[in-house]
């Protein structure tokens, strides 16, 4: 049976995907194995290493959970300034005039082209140089400054390419019942526009909050990875077992985002099928321009 996308496969296409399939599951227990092996021999899994995790709080609310604290302190942060920062400066490249259109593009490249690590750095020695933020705040500050320049010019394109995909003929529907750029902008474009976004958005969300990790790589930010280092110092030894507990919490977070996400795309893409509500005269007449309905009342 053959599709508009592809042809059906033939007996020959199906036994070499079965083969490929059992050679990549073969080679995923090998590695598996492998890893397992290495690390028994290295010591890494003694019930010893991993027992503090399971046996005691201390890991978790002197090391774990303060940085997790500051991992979603930075990364909501970040998106409260990011998401409205984005959105203007795509809506900016989106005018009709240069004045604005240009130093919005001129921003959103120039920012975009920057390592996130780069822009950590300068807002720290900024921070340093020409505030009076305490030393302890310094790193915060300048995580968020970095995360925030720089996903705010990546979202400023998602928004601007979310708004380009719409068809043509919502614009002119616009302009025809006499709505102006920014009513055009906000009640028809914007609004069908979130739909289309949102996965990008939500994927921009997610690098947010795994960026949050190079503040404490470099910039002694105490967030989550950092803690996993401060735990293997404190129990000995121990920083396979602190790394894997901090992947699987970042995981669960980023994990959580993402299907929280998916479902909130769903349930707006139902409402919107399930929405038949027809614009009566009354509300565009509301909508349109009041010296353009007056016009429009007296030539009839």
């Amino acid at each position: 049976m053959s599709s508009l996308l592809y042809d059906a496969q033939g007996p020959r296409a199906k036994r070499r995907n079965v083969l490929f399939t059992v050679l990549f599951l073969v080679a995923l227990a090998a590695l598996l194995w492998w890893l397992y092996s290495t690390l028994k021999d290295k010591g890494q899994l003694e019930w010893v290493l991993w027992e503090p995790f399971f046996t005691s709080s201390e890991p978790w609310t002197t090391y774990i959970w303060p940085g997790l604290q500051n991992t979603l302190k930075a990364a909501v942060l970040s998106v409260i300034i990011a998401l409205p920062l984005g959105a203007v400066l795509g809506i900016a490249r989106l005018s009709d005039h240069a004045w604005i259109r240009v130093p919005a593009g001129a921003v959103v490249e120039f920012f975009r082209a920057i390592p996130v690590l780069v822009l950590m750095i300068f807002g720290l020695a900024l921070f340093a140089e020409y505030t009076n933020v305490s030393s302890d705040d310094r790193p915060l500050y300048a995580v968020v400054t970095g995360l925030v320049l720089y996903n705010a010019s990546v979202l400023a394109e998602v928004v601007r390419a979310g708004i380009l995909s719409l068809p043509k003929g919502q614009s002119e529907a616009a302009m025809a019942i006499g709505l102006r750029k920014n009513q055009e902008m906000r009640l028809i474009l914007l609004p069908q526009a979130v739909t289309a976004m949102l996965p990008a958005i939500v994927s921009q969300l997610v690098v947010i909050v795994k960026d949050t990790a190079l503040g404490g790589a470099v910039l002694t930010f105490p967030e989550l990875l950092s803690s996993a280092n401060t735990m293997s110092g404190y129990y000995g030894a121990n920083i396979i077992a602190s790394l894997t507990v901090v992947s699987v919490l970042f995981i669960v977070l980023n994990f959580s985002l993402t299907s929280f996400a998916a479902w909130l795309e769903a349930r707006l893409r139902r409402g919107r099928k399930s929405t038949g509500a027809v614009v009566g005269a009354e509300a565009v007449e509301e909508l349109a321009a009041p010296g353009e309905h007056e016009d429009v009342t007296k030539r009839h």
